[in-house]
């Protein structure tokens, strides 16, 4: 069986012991929410409440609507079992022929660890707090955010058991926090009418929700609501991004600091960028004929509209991440690319640590191993990532990119892993373009101006041909490893160093340090972010200028 997932049953299974064994059983817990009673689990040295109903259903009109908030909890009722996901885009995952088979298990694994149950009425929370946190505890509360491309995930593949006990454990105790936001084009869809109608970014909207509940409720669990942090992976860290930067800079109170894997703020376009889309998913729908194209989406049948979804591109599709269903600007919760929000100093005054794996790309590079010539890369990057891109400017990228597999990623391996004659050279541009761009860009823009922290992970780089993959990260943290350890402090203490662990020195454009994870008997290093400078630099630009 696949290490990650191994590791990650043992895990399961410990916590599963740990709940009906009599050394450690309790009293299940309760919490009231407003005039109800709430009763969660008891799991060993934690309690967890899961499955809590934050907003109403976005079902009905509701669909395609603002989340509308709980109006108070008048019944009481059992919070033991997680909700379901939101609606899902299952991927078509491109397996070459001849890939070995670690690598297929660590790509379905990577992939399908994300697919799970689903269901339109998804909105809920889940709580993890230790089990003698009470109303007057004052706990600092971390809150996470999932990725998956904005297509699929849910709240139940990640274990915050992990989490809060890691934070007991080092004395540092905590409260974690996990939600369901609406994904692909119920949460997502964009076009002028969603414009006109200003209901875009749906999916954010309940996140920003779900943070409002925290604010009023969390207090009942134990939590301090003015010493919140926002953690995300993939999505879920260009969603701490874009919370970051949305409302003018201002967080509003919902956040104190946030942790960023894999994602900063992104070069995004328009929201009518989005229309062909939205077109589609009309006709599909049979609503092309409709004088209110909106309404009749949210009158159609949950299967029709799903089946219409499940035809659109998604994450390894042949436009890879030059994603379907995402973030845009709206007017309301984005009121520009956020790149350029960026440059105009709408980001919260908070600190915040953000880090990359070192081959982000590999994984989303199965897709495109039919471009074999330059010609071919030119065109697939103007057609979907950088439209409207003078020749010249793809043929600098070619340049910054060249194709010999030892620049490739995932990189330092020489001739090796080389699937197609562009695969490693498509792989690093998508990896800059998408992650490591965007996150340098971010620094550098707030360098001096507010604490920040820098990571890059290089675990688990022999694995072939995917290298220090996209989500490779995450056994480290809810595998209740080293970065776990920096989590939880940075959670309580606003920097992520303490004993045990290397010192972790700030990032700034003086001195760029990223504490780099590796594999063997040194577990990280201090190493500087100056990796294929003039290449990111002009991506930056490139990022700058162009927005899909």
């Amino acid at each position: 069986m696949l290490i990650l997932q191994s590791l990650l049953a043992l895990l399961r299974a410990y916590y599963d012991f740990v709940d009906i064994s009599p050394l450690y059983r309790h009293a299940a817990p309760t919490v009231t929410l407003d005039t109800a009673t709430v009763t969660g689990v008891a799991s060993g040295s934690v309690n967890e409440w899961l499955g809590i109903p934050f907003a109403l259903p976005p079902t009905g009109n509701l669909r395609f609507q603002l989340p509308q908030p709980i109006p108070s909890y008048n019944t009481s009722f059992s919070a033991t079992a997680y909700g379901p996901a939101c609606p899902q885009q299952p991927p078509t995952i491109p397996i070459p022929p001849g890939l070995p088979a670690e690598t297929i298990d660590y790509v379905t694994s990577a992939i399908y660890n994300t697919l799970v149950p689903s269901s339109e009425d998804c909105l809920t929370v889940n709580v993890v707090a230790p089990a003698n946190a009470t109303p007057g505890s004052n706990l600092p509360v971390v809150i996470w955010i999932y990725g998956g491309g904005y297509e699929t995930g849910g709240t139940s593949s990640y274990n915050g058991s992990v989490i809060i006990n890691k934070a007991i454990g080092l004395n540092v105790p905590a409260i974690y926090v996990s939600m369901n936001y609406r994904l692909t084009a119920f949460g997502f869809l964009a076009s002028k009418e969603v414009k006109e109608a200003g209901v875009g970014n749906l999916g954010m909207q309940d996140q920003r929700q779900a943070m409002r509940w925290v604010q009023k409720y969390i207090s009942a669990f134990g939590g301090d609501p003015t010493k919140v942090t926002i953690w995300g992976e993939s999505a879920g860290a260009w969603s701490v991004g874009l919370h970051m930067i949305t409302n003018g800079g201002n967080p509003e109170g919902l956040f104190r600091a946030a942790f960023m894997e894999s994602g900063s703020p992104i070069p995004i376009g328009d929201i009518t960028h989005g229309q062909g889309y939205y077109d589609f998913i009309v006709d599909q729908t049979g609503c092309a004929g409709s004088s209110d194209t909106l309404q009749c989406l949210r009158e159609v049948p949950y299967d029709t509209l799903m089946n219409a979804t499940k035809n659109t591109p998604n994450l390894f599709s042949y436009q890879s991440l030059a994603i379907a269903w995402l973030p845009r600007v709206d007017g309301v919760f984005l009121t520009a690319d956020p790149q350029q929000l960026v440059l105009q100093g709408s980001v919260a005054d908070i600190p915040f640590v953000t880090g990359d794996c070192d081959d982000e790309g590999t994984l989303f590079s199965f897709s495109t191993l039919n471009i074999t010539t330059d010609a071919q890369l030119a065109e697939y990057l103007q057609t979907y990532w950088f439209p409207g891109a003078p020749a010249a400017t793809i043929q600098q990228l070619l340049l910054d990119y060249p194709q010999g597999p030892t620049q490739g990623s995932p990189y330092d391996t020489g001739d090796l892993n080389e699937l197609s004659a562009q695969f490693k050279r498509i792989a690093s541009i998508q990896g800059d373009a998408a992650f490591q761009a965007p996150r340098r860009f971010f620094l550098q823009q707030r360098s001096g101006l507010q604490n920040t922290w820098a990571f890059l992970s290089k675990r688990l780089k022999l694995v072939p041909i995917l290298g220090s993959f996209h989500t490779s990260d995450l056994l480290n943290v809810y595998g209740g490893h080293d970065m776990a350890s920096y989590l939880v402090r940075f959670v309580t203490n606003l920097d992520p160093n303490g004993s045990g662990t290397l010192a972790w020195p700030k990032w700034t454009t003086s001195a760029p340090n990223l504490l780099t994870f590796l594999d063997g008997l040194i577990p990280q290093e201090i190493t500087q972010d100056t990796y294929r400078a003039d290449a990111i630099a002009y991506m930056i630009n490139v990022n700058l200028n162009y927005t899909r």
